[in-house]
């Protein structure tokens, strides 16, 4: 079994999702200290309520999850990106044209809108529409554009589009905001830069409050907000630019690095040879572990490892557990009983270096000739093989950078693919929801009152007398 087919990708996200979805978040007590890295199974197949680093509880987020069911049907996207993901070298060009790719992989039609400058006619399928634009005024390298003109209205209009969605701030942004509210259509934002940070050092400090009531004021006329990164959500939440409900996690990741981080993700149980690694960590002291979920051999874990650098979180989930994953340097897995091992296919996913027992289906996911490239398999119960690779990994950068790439690039395809399902399946569904219900409490008033002006009078009943 090759690992770039997709029956593996699909199983470690279905794993993960029931893995997910059946998790309890607890206490985090793990730092975080080396840099982070997107993760492809950051997206778990979970309901569009289930980020509790983002999202604060709510009904309205429950009934939006059972209103998503992972709507899987063809829908007509129109996305407003500035500036141009195709000409401007930005943080998130790869972001969006990866999430165009596999919109249309998945049967989706795409146009985008975006700044006039070096946009081919069509990228996978998906059409695009350059708009005029202007230099910024205080950033001249950053092309802006209203996308407000007759032409680009007529075009989206005849998109007949199910959804917009808009990278957010800018001036397009707004333009989005208009044509939606023109056709009657759910709009989805994503936050990309942060300006009111940048706005000190590029131009004068009082305009911060006014950039706060102008995000405010975008974002609130929105469904739903996407946001990069936890960190970020926190603050579009403090300075109340939206309903917490409406704030989901599109996100990366990075941290800074400092004592070797060794990871343990999955069940807390003896068939897991868990106790293999008491051992191991003997030999390492100037690391540190994680033990990542939970199981009946926890108890008896703890006591093994008092008085040693060892973290037990309990079981995470959503960006607590993609964080725990961008956090280790090293995923050890020295279970012999695995079947596949989707939580290796996590790692590798994530950019951590897997040392595996060589057993079960783990040889499948790191096959022959991958072994050493992408991971390394140690024998069975050998100490001395298992702590030799591990040292190999921490003790040389190039290598373990090597390695990171090499097991993402196994995965690149599922990653992106994974994160757009999340985001047209779930986040989508979760913004028309939102939508159909405030258009709905917009209506109700009026049809009410429409109901009773106009209520048909009952027909004269006829009597035959004899």
């Amino acid at each position: 079994m090759e690992l770039h087919h997709p029956a593996p990708a699909a199983a470690a996200a279905a794993a993960a999702a029931s893995y997910h979805r059946s998790a309890r978040v607890q206490a985090v007590p793990l730092r975080l200290h080396r840099r982070r890295h997107h993760t492809a199974l950051r997206f778990p197949c979970a309901p569009p309520s289930s980020d509790p680093a983002v999202l604060a509880d709510d009904t309205d987020t429950d009934n939006a999850a059972a209103s998503s069911s992972l709507d899987a049907r063809p829908r007509r996207i129109a996305l407003f990106v500035e500036p141009s993901p195709f000409a401007y070298v930005s943080g998130y060009k790869n972001r969006f044209q990866n999430f165009i790719k596999y919109l249309r992989e998945m049967g989706d039609e795409v146009i985008v809108i975006t700044t006039h400058e070096g946009v081919p006619q069509e990228f996978y399928g998906a059409k695009l529409i350059g708009s005029w634009s202007f230099p910024c005024p205080w950033y001249q390298k950053v092309p802006l554009s209203l996308a407000l003109s007759p032409r680009i209205i007529g075009e989206v209009a005849r998109f007949k589009p199910d959804i917009i969605h808009a990278s957010s701030p800018g001036i397009m942004v707004f333009g989005a905001l208009i044509i939606a509210k023109l056709l009657c259509v759910p709009l989805v934002m994503s936050y990309h830069t942060h300006v009111p940070i940048y706005i000190p050092r590029y131009t004068f400090s009082w305009l911060v409050k006014p950039m706060w009531l102008i995000i405010k004021f975008l974002h609130r006329a929105a469904d739903l907000t996407l946001v990069p990164s936890v960190a970020i959500g926190r603050d579009l939440q403090a300075a109340r630019v939206t309903a917490a409900n409406k704030i989901r996690l599109w996100n990366k990741v990075m941290v800074n690095r400092k004592k070797p981080l060794i990871l343990y993700v999955g069940r807390l149980g003896v068939e897991k040879s868990l106790d293999f690694l008491k051992r191991v960590m003997d030999r390492l002291p100037e690391s540190r572990i994680a033990f990542v979920g939970d199981g009946p051999f926890r108890a008896e874990l703890e006591l093994m490892f008092s008085g040693m650098s060892a973290v037990f979180t309990g079981t995470l989930q959503g960006e607590e557990l993609s964080q725990a994953y961008a956090s280790g340097d090293v995923f050890v897995m020295p279970s012999e009983s695995e079947t596949l091992g989707f939580v290796v296919l996590e790692a590798m996913s994530s950019g951590v270096p897997v040392v595996a027992a060589r057993a079960g289906g783990i040889p499948d996911i790191i096959p022959e000739d991958q072994e050493g490239k992408t991971s390394f398999l140690y024998s069975p119960g050998d100490v001395d093989d298992c702590v030799g690779k591990i040292e190999r990994l921490l003790t040389c950068e190039e290598l373990r950078e090597t390695m990171r790439m090499a097991a993402r690039k196994e995965m690149e395809k599922f990653d992106w693919r994974a994160a757009t399902r999340k985001i047209r399946n779930e986040q989508y569904s979760a913004a028309i929801w939102f939508w159909r219900k405030k258009r709905a409490q917009l209506l109700g008033p009026i049809q009410w009152v429409a109901r009773r002006l106009f209520r048909p009078t009952p027909a004269p009943s006829t009597t035959t007398q004899s």
